[in-house]
Parts: C-alpha cells; structure tokens; sequence
C-alpha cells in the first residue's frame, strides 16, 4: 500500500493490474478506508466496469466486512461471470446470511450461468450457516 501512495505521488498512472493487486492488499489487510479510496479512483479511471476489477472490488468490500457495499458493487458489474457470481453468494454465505446466498444462487441460474464447483461450496457453505 505504501508503494501505491509512493506512486501517486510520483504522478505514475496505475493500469488494471495494479489496482487488482492494491485492492488484494487492502483485502488481506481489512483496510477498508483505502480500499474505498481506491474504488473511487478506479472508477474515474473507467475500469469499473470490467467484470475482473469489479469482482476483486466486491472481494475486498467482503473481506473488510462491508456486505452493503460489496453488494453495491455486485449490483453495477454490466456483465457479470460466474466468478463474480461466486464472490457475492460467498460473502453472502461467509455473512452467515445463507437465505439470500440461496435466492443469488438462484437468480444466477435464471440469468443462464451455469455453476461450477465453487458456487457449490458456497451453497454448501451458505446452508450450514
């Protein structure tokens, strides 16, 4: 994070990679305050609506503890894959909050994406909550 600070400061201009690997740090590290600082320098950067970018925005928003705001931004992913998928019905589950990881889980497959491994743990995970 500290390398991050030093290279806006340098005026250096971050690309997609970087902010995955910023928003990764602020996940591992529950830093929330940068992690929503950073969210909204990705979206004046215009890589918000990258299905990636968001699910690893939505990821960090779990990990920091905020469900509301990782569903916010599940919610204005334009195309959203199955790994994004997999990351809200995760957090939802992780939230002990397995009623609305199952009605996700639902929703997901109405919307034509079908489920992989992961989205079964999840699930599995959700309802023992």
């Amino acid at each position: 994070l500290q390398l991050f600070r030093q290279m806006q400061l340098e005026g250096v201009i971050p690309t997609k990679v970087t902010f995955l690997s910023i928003l990764s740090a602020c996940a591992s590290q529950g830093a929330l305050a940068v992690g929503k600082h950073l969210h909204a320098l990705i979206i004046g950067s215009g890589f918000d609506s990258d299905v990636v970018v968001g699910t690893a925005i939505l990821n960090m928003y779990d990990k920091c503890g905020s469900l509301e705001d990782a569903r916010r931004t599940f919610d204005t992913i334009p195309e959203r894959d199955v790994v994004c998928w997999n990351a809200i019905i995760a957090a939802y589950a992780q939230h002990e909050q397995g009623k609305e990881a199952l009605r996700l889980f639902q929703q997901m497959q109405r919307e034509g994406i079908i489920p992989d491994m992961f989205t079964f743990v999840s699930i599995l995970s959700a309802c023992s909550h």
